[in-house]
Parts: C-alpha cells; structure tokens; sequence
C-alpha cells in the first residue's frame, strides 16, 4: 500500500500544496485508456497538455501528493517559454519571473567575460527567464485541472508496466491499495530515477563527472541585477567554480562545487553551507549580511542518454529518457522540447493520420537532440569541473590568459540551451528549395517570431496541427493548392493557411492574411519579393520551404511529414 507523504514540504518563500490522494474505490470500474503518463513533473504535465490540443485524453499518474521540493530548475528559455505558450501557461511565468540576457565570468577577482543573449524587437520573450521550479509546476498543474482531457491522480504510484501486442497495462498502487490501468500507450515521464526504464533492463549511453556540486537557495538582498555570475578559482574555493543566480521572491541561488574527496554528507552539514555561503558573500563585498536557508542539495554532472525513446508501447521522455548537466540550462527545457515532440507525434499516430514510423522519426530526431547538447554539454562540464590532469591544466591556462589576451575570453561562454534544428529529420521534404534560400530558418528549425502589433506575434498564430505560410501578392490562394488543403483536412489533418500579403486586407482561401508592407516579415524570412512558402509542422519546426509553390509539391512535403 502506497503511503505519500502527507505533511507539507518547508519553505521559507512557497507554500506547498497537498493534494487528496485519488482513490480507486471513489470511482468507477476505469475504462480502457488512450496514454497514461507516468510522473507530474514539467516534462509529464507538458506532454498531457500537448495531447490534449490535440484532442487526446491522458491519465498522469504520480506518486506524490505535492509538487517537487526546493527550487531545482529556475532557468527557461525563450524556446521554453514559446512551447509554453502554446500550452497556456506563458503568461504566467513572465508574470513572475525573472527576465535577462546577461552573464558576468570572473577569475580570481577580476571581471573577464561578459555574455550577451541576443535579443531583438521581434522576440516576445526573453532569451532567459529566472522562476523556481515549484511556481512552473503550479502553473502546470492549474492548466492540467483545467482540462477535460486530462485526469490528474495524486498518491498513484506506478510499480510495474506490463507490454502486451496491442498496449500495456500500468500496475497503480495508492493509499489504500492497487488497481490496474489498460492502455494503448505509455509515456515513462518518471524522472532521473525512472523505474519504468530500470524495470525494462535500459542502459544509457554517455558518461558521468565525478565532480559534486551544491545548491543552496538563500534568503539575502542583494542589490545586484538579474544576470548570472560565474566565478572561477575564487580565494576561499581554489581551483573550483562558483555559480550565482536572482531568483523571485528574494531567493538567490548559490552553486558552488566541492573539493575532491568531500562527500555530500560532509558538504550538506549546517557548519559547511555557512562557512561557505558567508565566504561566497563576502567575496562578493557582502560579508557579515544576514541570509536564511530554503533548500539545499547536491549533485553531479552526468551526460547519458537512452539510444531509443520508443520501446513497444512505451515513450520515454524527460530525465527517464536522458540526465543532462545544468550547465547552460539543459535540463527542463530539453524536457519541453521531449514532451512537445512526444505529444504530437504520438497524437497523430493515435489519430491515424500517420503510421509507426512517425514514432521512429521523434526518438531519431530527440536522440539526436540528446546527443548535441551532450557534446555542448560535455564541453562546458570539462570547462566547469575538469574530470582529468591535462584538461585542468588547459583550462587554467585558458583562466590565465584572459587575465590580458581579450581572444580567450569567450571560452568563457556557457553554450546555452538552444532548440535543436531537425536538419536530418525525414520528416523535412527532399524535393523543396530549402537549398536555394540565403536566409530565414531551414530544415528542421524552430520559427523565427514576428512582431505584428505591440501584443501581437506570429507564433501566437500558429501551432496545434500543420501551418502553411503563404507569401503573395495576390488576391486569393491558387485554387489548385485549396484543393490540396481541402483533401488534407477531410483526412482529419489540421492544416491551417496564413496569407503574408503586401498590403490586400485579405487573401481569398486564407485562413488568416498578414501584411507585410514593408517587407520585414519576407526578409526574416529570406523569401524574395515575388513570393515564396513555408509548410511548419505542428511542433512548428520547418519541415519544407518553397520559393515557388506548387500543388504537387505541398502534396508531397504533406505526404513525407506524415510517413504511414
């Protein structure tokens, strides 16, 4: 019998929630279900809310009964934020967040290196946006209630997947004892620890640090901006790194790494936080300033990834699918990227609108994501925490040459999470013109956003199934291409038409026109002035380009981007 704990975790700035356990004896007999998600964390939740835009109920079942303990991931991209958004909770976060661009590298002392996140008019978000984990998953959490598509169960602990020709049946134990769910399908969403990947025998591919690092969130105020600091062999932490981050509602973020041979217990000791905290205070010009304690925890940087996602029924997503260092911020907002992917996908395959291989494609495609941030990932790893001899001795000569030589300072940089681009996708159309452009994303990339109005974005227009962007200077959609669009969508395909016109209030056959009257839109997106097309998948990533558009050619990209 599974027994959660009850008593609300502790926290000096969020107040923890506890939920009612759900309880097979206060329902009905369950019916045979579409997916059951197993694990409540962003990447679980992330991927219910996307099967439920498109139109597919999900069971998340969770162990717990309250959202995670202490702040854990607290920096989003503005990639994060755009997929987010398309789940309804982006507001919320800017909201409460934390926006920057910003980060400060310091060597013994001495300012180094600064990094700037591009930024431009046509970005809705931020490049970097700082909140903790708890208030991301709250918000979650009320989008998830919020749905009929979605069935929320606390205290549900799952304890074994049983795989069968045609679905699995996901064993459930709760407070007052098990049952059972049958299922077409199952999302493995529970964690770094996932008891879904050891029960299967998986191994994960990579390598894992023997460093150790410390969270600690402190209660101080600190009359500094919201820009991440990085320092570098500080006095009272030679040879090691020390990470600092604003998070909301006073709360700072101090990660320091430990000396070789320090154990977790040691460094987690009340008389070792203080000692150090006070040393990191003071050697920012604060010492003897009063701070309290939130949370703390330690870990260590590991590079893996399972080599598949997808094993008969069951998905793997998140950190049971792959455990990324923090370093530039990979960990949740890889997680996104996952559930996004997995979610449409998967919806479609459920729909009928694609066969298996669409499933293929989304664990080639996130196990080559996977594989690009590990190796970003590993460099930077290396650079924070050198696992060997000869590459502290590399690193410390790049350190001492940027004392005076400005062409190693961007060594510095911590090669931030960005969206993986799908370039060898088969879902992207070999018969296009992608070729042919000179600018605007390409195979594989996410949008670039537009700004239409002061509130008013591109990507708020799209998402949610397949979306043409049409460049004309016509009146009306050629009837040839309608008629592709027509048949498209009485196959049960969303596909939606988007006109960027030059100055026509409307374009017939459109869906939606947008003026492009000054031609902005068109050079972002490197289409000439004579017209030209984009076909975004509904992850929105480009899956096929045009500088002249035929209906042969949309039937084809159509027909490569759902493979049966």
């Amino acid at each position: 019998m599974h027994r959660p704990t009850t008593e609300p975790r502790p926290s000096i700035y969020y107040d923890y929630r506890v939920f009612k356990p759900w309880l097979p004896s206060a329902h009905p007999p369950q019916p045979h279900q579409k997916v059951v998600i197993v694990g409540a964390g962003p990447a679980g939740m992330v991927a219910a809310l996307e099967l439920a835009r498109h139109g597919v109920p999900s069971v998340i079942a969770t162990a717990e009964l309250q959202v995670s303990q202490g702040s854990r991931a607290i920096v989003f991209t503005r990639r994060s934020m755009e997929i987010l958004q398309q789940v309804g909770v982006a507001d919320r976060m800017a909201e409460n967040g934390l926006p920057w661009r910003f980060g400060n590298s310091y060597y013994r002392g001495r300012h180094v290196f600064r990094m700037e996140a591009p930024h431009d008019p046509d970005d809705r978000y931020f490049p970097m946006l700082n909140v903790q984990q708890q208030y991301m998953e709250e918000y979650l959490i009320d989008a998830c209630a919020a749905h009929p598509l979605i069935d929320l169960r606390w205290g549900n602990k799952a304890t074994r997947v049983e795989q069968k020709d045609d679905g699995a049946t996901v064993h459930l134990d709760t407070p007052e004892g098990p049952y059972t769910l049958d299922t077409d399908w199952v999302i493995a969403a529970d964690g770094g620890r996932s008891d879904i990947r050891t029960a299967l025998g998986l191994q994960m591919e990579g390598a894992s640090y023997e460093g150790f690092f410390v969270i600690a969130d402190i209660r101080v105020d600190l009359p500094l901006p919201t820009e991440r600091l990085a320092f570098f062999d500080p006095d009272w932490n030679p040879g090691n790194t020390i990470l600092m981050h604003r998070e909301p509602h006073g709360i700072w973020r101090i990660d320091y790494q430990l000396p070789a041979g320090e154990t977790p217990e040691e460094a987690l000791r009340p008389e070792s936080l203080k000692r150090r905290i006070d040393a990191q205070l003071a050697m920012i010009g604060h010492a003897g300033i009063p701070w309290e304690m939130d949370w703390n925890s330690v870990y260590s940087a590991r590079t893996l990834t399972l080599p598949d996602y997808v094993h008969g029924h069951i998905l793997f997503t998140g950190d049971a699918a792959h455990l990324l260092p923090i370093f530039g911020v990979r960990g949740a907002n890889t997680g996104f990227q996952d559930a996004q992917s997995a979610a449409w996908h998967l919806a479609f395959v459920i729909k009928g609108l694609a066969g298996r291989k669409l499933l293929a494609n989304h664990s080639a495609e996130r196990v080559g994501a996977a594989r690009e941030i590990i190796d970003e990932a590993g460099k930077s790893t290396r650079f924070m925490t050198p696992p060997t001899r000869g590459f502290r001795l590399l690193r410390d000569a790049v350190l001492s040459l940027s004392l005076t030589e400005a062409f190693v300072r961007p060594l510095y940089h911590w090669r931030t999470s960005r969206p993986h681009e799908y370039t060898r996708s088969m879902l992207n159309c070999t018969g296009d013109d992608d070729a042919l452009f000179a600018a605007g994303p390409a195979h594989g990339a996410p949008p670039r956003n537009i700004r239409l109005a002061a509130d008013d974005f591109l990507l708020d227009h799209l998402g949610g199934g397949f979306d043409l962007l049409y460049f004309t200077q016509a009146p009306a959609i050629p009837a040839p291409l309608r008629e592709v669009v027509a048949a498209t969508r009485a196959r049960g395909v969303p596909l939606k038409v988007i006109a960027i016109g030059t100055g026509q209030p409307v374009v017939e056959g459109a869906d939606l026109t947008l003026a492009d009257t000054d031609g902005h839109f068109r050079e972002r997106y490197g289409v000439l002035a004579g017209g030209g097309a984009y076909l975004l998948r509904p992850d929105q990533h480009v899956c096929a380009r045009w500088l002249a558009l035929d209906a042969i050619r949309l039937q084809a990209a159509l027909d490569t981007a759902l493979p049966q």
